[in-house]
């Protein structure tokens, strides 16, 4: 008797442990959810303003673009194709902005965990290639007010190595930084930081708010 007793007993408050555990696994994952959402209403903002930042920007340049192709001159060509080339990658951007927004917006943060740690980690890997693409565009900046009027030729050599240098600097840079955006560089300070201006850090915050959540589950 004494020994059914003590398994009834210890049946009892097995299932008293199991119950808190489970309450608390919910209150810990409302509280992570509020979290993450609060974290990326940051990113809504940030979004939500880049898009019309994005707006503004690809109207200057569309402008500027539909003078220079209407009023053409040969002199007008390094602008043509640098400013094209910047409008392009900018209208990458722009719609990289609108898709991040609009996944952001559809994320359900009373549903199943493993759904929303697999929408936030294909926001941040969008966010690495977002940014990445937008390097792209530094060399153009060094050459969209060039002109063959009076490049080279009108020129002293210093100018033309100079030029070289800016250029070829700007090209390796961005090369660089292209080559550099990859998801293993997210634990170095220094991409984290780059990131961060397209949304990488509240993404990041939000993702921490989740492995809190994998802890807590391994430790019980």
């Amino acid at each position: 008797m004494e020994n059914i007793e003590l398994i009834n007993i210890w049946q009892t408050q097995n299932a008293k442990i199991e119950q808190t555990l489970a309450i608390n696994k919910l209150l810990l994952k409302e509280t992570i959810a509020r979290k993450a959402e609060s974290s990326l209403q940051g990113l809504v903002k940030l979004k939500t303003a880049g898009i019309v930042a994005f707006v503004l920007y690809l109207l200057i340049l569309g402008y500027a673009l539909f003078y220079a192709i209407t009023n053409y001159s040969s002199a007008s060509n390094y602008f043509i194709v640098s400013v094209s080339a910047i409008a392009l990658i900018n209208i990458k951007g722009f719609a990289d902005y609108i898709k991040h927004l609009a996944w952001t917006k559809h994320i359900n943060y009373d549903g199943n965990v493993m759904e929303i740690q697999k929408q936030l980690s294909r926001l941040q890997l969008s966010i690495i290639d977002h940014s990445k693409i937008m390097c792209l565009q530094f060399p153009f900046f060094t050459t969209f007010y060039l002109s063959n009027n009076w490049f080279p030729q009108d020129v002293g050599f210093t100018y033309i190595i100079f030029q070289i240098i800016l250029t070829g600097s700007f090209t390796y840079f961005s090369y660089w930084l292209f080559k550099n955006h990859k998801p293993k560089n997210l634990n170095k300070k220094w991409f984290r930081n780059l990131i961060a201006g397209s949304g990488g850090k509240s993404v990041e915050k939000a993702i921490e708010f989740y492995r809190e959540m994998e802890a807590f589950e391994k430790e019980n």
